[in-house]
């Protein structure tokens, strides 16, 4: 699974999800709730691109 990074820098990694705002390891990307938003800045999953 890739990584998605946001333009602040965060970087969501599937292996570890986002457990702070409910997101379980090894949630892809792409099956994020649409309402998720970057937990540093609140940026929507529109702004974010895939990252190595």
């Amino acid at each position: 699974m890739s990584k998605w990074e946001c333009p602040c820098g965060y970087v969501y990694d599937p292996a570890e999800g986002d457990y702070e705002n409910g997101v379980e390891p090894g949630t892809p990307f792409e099956e994020l709730p649409d309402e998720w938003v970057c937990p540093v800045c609140g940026a929507e999953k529109e702004y974010f691109f895939e990252s190595d």
